[in-house]
């Protein structure tokens, strides 16, 4: 999971895992619609692999994705960063999993919803 995390990101992104199943991909530069193109394009390849794990049926992987995002001058703590964005964490995975929830960039004034795969996307409350 984790090379392929790596093959799917920019040079300039980074990959880390931050504790059990759970990584971080920091995506500097990255408009809201390259963000989600990334979620998405993350969640269907780790959907598609399959593992072997000496079973008759290889075991298959789903992922859910939180993110967050902040402009160049706001310059956020990580702790708080990280914090957004797992609070749309929970929410993919409280609403059926395998999704992309994703926050939108601050100063968007009404909520964005948008199927685009099994994803939405919607100013926290």
């Amino acid at each position: 999971v984790a090379k392929m995390l790596q093959a799917s990101i920019r040079p300039m992104d980074s990959v880390a895992r931050i504790g059990g199943e759970e990584f971080a991909i920091v995506l500097p530069n990255c408009p809201f619609d390259f963000g989600l193109a990334a979620a998405e394009r993350v969640r269907l390849r780790v959907a598609s692999l399959s593992i072997d794990i000496g079973r008759d049926d290889p075991l298959g992987l789903t992922v859910s994705v939180g993110g967050a995002f902040s402009p160049v001058q706001a310059r956020p703590e990580a702790q708080q960063w990280l914090a957004r964005a797992d609070a749309q964490l929970y929410r993919a995975k409280a609403d059926g999993r395998n999704r992309s929830c994703l926050e939108p960039p601050a100063g968007e004034a009404e909520a964005q919803m948008s199927m685009f795969g099994q994803s939405w996307f919607q100013t926290p409350e």
